[in-house]
This record gives structure tokens, sequence and C-alpha cells, in this order.
């Protein structure tokens, strides 16, 4: 055991000693929500602020599993055209009536959703560890595989939730409350925690860590590169699911054209969070910051004549290229 590691931790004396990366985040976001209320008073009022984190809840919890991925030094362009594919399967379960109680065919339901994004996900896992394809290519070719299996599925159309009955048992778990929040929220905050609780407190955790700050040191510590990565691309699966969990009642209905462009929107909520896009480095609360950074921005955009809303994916490309400038920048001092 090193002398590092059986220190107890400083705390920071003055401002150079502080993590800016990790604090950078949250100081963006509060000044958003100031330029927000500037704007347009209306946007700081709890009913827009809570439509907006509501509305941010898809790409949070999936940024939260590519959190994972980038962590481990690897990257995943396949969950826009994942989040299609499974929502279709999803459905199509649904309106099969495979299960005679609408309670259980629903549960059920949900336990598939999540089961068919692991196993997309453990699919990009494999292609990338044992396949030895580079994650850019993997995930690239997998995001045309599920793209082009949801326009199978659907027939170039639109798969909708023909039960209108359990259509509406199914709609409280996005438009529903729980103790006045918002299940969206609730869900985003209880599964950050469990992911920050992986990351920072258990042996996978560092692995994954250490596993994206050298490949090479952490082989010769023993540790199954092939085995830590393929189980966060598996994590990245799973909130796949979850999301798509949210999304289907929503909106009662996926086509091919669902999720495109949200593996940018994850990408870029990870790196405004803080996240390294190297790898090594893992935030989870900055990435949900991250999230609720990017909804807010084109918020902002729509109550403001500033910007046109048209331009909310520019805007989006552009603030992950300063976010990486200003990594870089922190990174040098």
């Amino acid at each position: 055991m090193t002398l590092a590691a059986t220190e107890p931790a400083k705390a920071p004396k003055t401002s150079r000693d502080w993590d800016m990366a990790a604090i950078a985040p949250f100081i963006a976001l509060a000044l958003l929500l100031l330029l927000g209320y500037f704007a347009n008073p209306s946007f700081i009022s709890l009913a827009n602020l809570t439509n907006v984190i509501t509305r941010s809840a898809f790409i949070a919890i999936i940024a939260l599993g590519a959190t994972y991925v980038i962590s481990a030094g690897g990257l995943d362009l396949s969950v826009g055209s994942m989040v299609a594919f499974v929502a279709s399967l999803m459905i199509l379960f649904l309106n099969s009536g495979a299960v005679a109680d609408p309670v259980l065919l629903l549960v059920s339901a949900m336990l598939v959703a999540i089961l068919l994004g692991a196993a997309c996900g453990l699919f990009n896992g494999l292609i990338t560890t044992l396949g030895r394809i580079e994650p850019f290519i993997a995930t690239l070719g997998t995001m045309g595989i599920y793209r082009g299996l949801t326009t199978w599925l659907s027939q170039g159309g639109a798969i909708t939730l023909k039960d209108r009955e359990l259509q509406a048992l199914y709609r409280p778990v996005y438009f529903g409350s729980v103790a006045g929040i918002p299940i969206p929220i609730v869900i985003i905050f209880v599964t950050a925690a469990i992911a920050a609780f992986v990351l920072y407190r258990t042996r996978y955790g560092r692995h994954l860590i250490a596993v994206g700050s050298s490949e090479d040191v952490a082989r010769y510590s023993g540790i199954s590169v092939n085995r830590v990565r393929t189980i966060a691309y598996v994590v990245q699966g799973m909130c796949v699911g979850v999301a798509v969990i949210l999304y289907v009642p929503r909106l009662g209905s996926t086509s091919a054209t669902t999720g495109i462009l949200w593996e940018l929107q994850a990408i870029t909520a990870v790196v405004v969070g803080g996240t390294a896009l190297r790898g090594g480095v893992g935030r989870i609360w900055g990435t949900v910051c991250g999230a609720f950074i990017l909804e807010i921005v084109g918020n902002i955009m729509i109550l403001s004549n500033f910007v046109s809303e048209y331009l909310i994916g520019a805007i989006q490309g552009a603030i992950i290229i300063i976010a990486m400038l200003v990594q870089r920048s922190l990174m040098r001092k």
C-alpha cells in the first residue's frame, strides 16, 4: 500500500487546490439560470424548471451510462439508434398481449426493455473488446444495425401502442409524480445515485477508472481490461433501457427517426459535466448537471428571441467544442 493511499484527503486551502473541471459545470449551470431569468422572468418559475428537468430525463439517464463507457476509454455512438430499436421491441411486446394481466404485462415489458438494452450493450462491448475494433468504428456499425432493424420492424412508419387502457395505465410513469416531484426526475437522481455509488465506492468502479487511465498499467495490475470495458457497455445498454421505459409512455409510439442525434447530446452532457473524453475520469453528478445545461440552453432559446430555436443542434455542437477547449486549458494548469 502506498503512502498516497493511506493519507487522508486534504481539504483545499486555496482556489488553486479546487478541481475546477469538477466545479465548472455547476458554475455554468448557475450562470445559465441567471441568464434565463434576465431573458424571461418566467424561466425561473418552478413549473418551467420542473418541466425542463423532466424533459432532460432521457439524455441524463443515457449519459450516465455513457460516463461509464467514456471513463473506461471507450465510446458509444449507437445509443440513439438503440433507443429506437429497444422502444420498438418493447411496444411490439406490449401489443402482443403475451401476459393477460395488464399490470404484469407492463412490468414484463419494462424488464424486457432493460434486458434488451443490456443485450445490445453486451453486443457493442464484445465487438469492441473481443473483436478488437476501435469503439468509434464498432458502435458506428451497430448504430446502423439498430437503426436499420427499427426501420424494418416499423416498415418505414411508426410502431404505436394500440391498447388505450394499457396506455392509460402506463402514462403516469412519465407524467405522474411522487410527493409532488415528477417521476422522471426521481428516476434521474435514483439512477445517478446508484451509478455514483458503483463508480466511487466499489472495486469495479476503481478498476473502471484504472482501465481508462492506462490500459497497460491496469493489465499489469491484474485487472481484466476486456471484462471491465464490456460491463461498461452493458451498463450503457441498461441505462438506455431505463430511458426507453420513460420514453414510451410520453408519445406511445416510436419510429426509425426516434433518438436521432441523442448520442451527440449524451456525449456532450458527459463532456460538459467534466468527464475526460480520453478516459480515466468519471463525474456522475457533473454528467447530470451537463444534461440539465443542454436542456436549459434549449429552453432559454425558446423563451427568448435572441437565437432561433432551429439552431439548438448547432448550439449543442458548439457547446461540446467549447467544453473540450475548457477541459484542455484546465489540464494544462
